[in-house]
């Protein structure tokens, strides 16, 4: 890519244009996407104007916006380069990071894929996923460096979706034997009893969030047959009591909806050569009155032990719909006004 900037024109000195020339028209067209749907949302996001011209693209506006768009632009054409792909969520990941010249290609090697620059990607069996803000990234480090480790935040940040894309990897990489999923299955205004069926028909709807998890990494017929052969668990958190967990990537989801003596319980069940991750977001507990949070609790007792991570999100990782952010922070300015 070849990089060319003009002088501010004469009537804004505010206002320059860049150009970014691209060897390569047909990763070009993939860069810009359907009816140039991909530059669209890069100049609504940013604040800059961008022009097709050939292979070249002119990008228009004050330069702090010109320099980030341009990084954001060489960051989605390396990784095409790559053999990646461009969609809405790579351009929002670049955009949330800054976009980076470094490159995103793939060292091979340990599963936990690590690019030329300092991206982190996690390999499954469908797709690679990658952290689309710095505190997903160092969230996902944390899960390969660390024994034990907590995310903590409002939901849409990722917090259990990259943690079972972590353990995926893990189990197909021959680091762990098998995944074990787990939530409590706490009503949250509903209850089991009037639900339909057996008491795996009751609880199955608490637990699919962990399928379509599971279901975004792995083949489905092959989640199915692991299921099946018990190299993957989903169950609730009630049916760890007595076990010891060993050689196994374990999630626990919605953890603010633990009981301390369930959070004790579970989290001493970790055995040798396995990994425990514990996902939760202190604003939507749904236990009794009275009954005190498992999570809360836990960040008290055991931070500052060493391999035990705490990896905190806020409303700016949302990944989801842009209004669910917007709605995390207005629920935060009502308890801010009412607490």
């Amino acid at each position: 890519m070849v990089t060319s900037t003009i002088p501010p024109l004469a009537q804004d000195e505010s206002v320059t244009e860049t150009h970014l020339e691209f060897p390569d028209n047909r990763l070009l067209i993939d860069l810009c996407g359907p009816y140039d749907s991909h530059l669209a949302k890069i100049e609504a996001d940013l604040a800059v104007q961008i022009v097709r011209r050939g292979n070249q693209l002119a990008i228009m506006g004050e330069p702090d916006s010109i320099e980030k768009a341009v990084g954001v632009l060489e960051a989605l054409y390396l990784r095409l380069e790559a053999g990646g792909d461009v969609e809405t969520g790579a351009i929002d990941g670049e955009i949330r990071m800054g976009g980076s010249e470094n490159g995103t290609g793939v060292r091979t090697g340990d599963q936990l894929e690590l690019s030329v620059g300092d991206k982190v990607e996690i390999k499954t069996r469908k797709k690679l996923v990658e952290p689309r803000t710095e505190a997903q990234k160092t969230y996902v480090q944390s899960l390969f460096e660390n024994e034990l480790a907590f995310g903590i935040g409002p939901a849409g940040t990722g917090k259990t979706y990259l943690a079972v894309a972590v353990g995926v990897n893990m189990f197909i990489g021959g680091h762990v034997d098998k995944i074990i999923l787990s939530r409590p299955a706490v009503e949250a205004g509903e209850k089991l009893g009037y639900l339909p069926g057996d008491m795996k028909d009751k609880v199955d709807p608490y637990m699919q969030p962990l399928y379509d998890a599971l279901n975004d990494f792995l083949p489905s017929k092959q989640v199915a047959k692991l299921i099946e052969d018990k190299k993957i668990e989903i169950a609730p958190l009630a049916f760890m009591r007595g076990r010891t967990l060993s050689n196994a990537f374990v999630v626990l989801d919605e953890a603010q909806n633990a009981s301390t003596m369930q959070m004790k319980m579970f989290l001493t069940r970790l055995g040798q050569g396995s990994r425990m991750v514990i996902t939760g977001d202190r604003t939507q507990i749904d236990l009794p009155r009275g009954v005190q949070s498992g999570l809360r609790e836990a960040e008290k007792i055991l931070s500052g032990i060493e391999k035990i991570s705490f990896n905190y999100f806020t409303a700016q990782d949302v990944v989801r719909h842009p209004l669910v952010a917007k709605i995390i922070h207005a629920y935060d300015k009502a308890d801010a006004r009412n607490g």
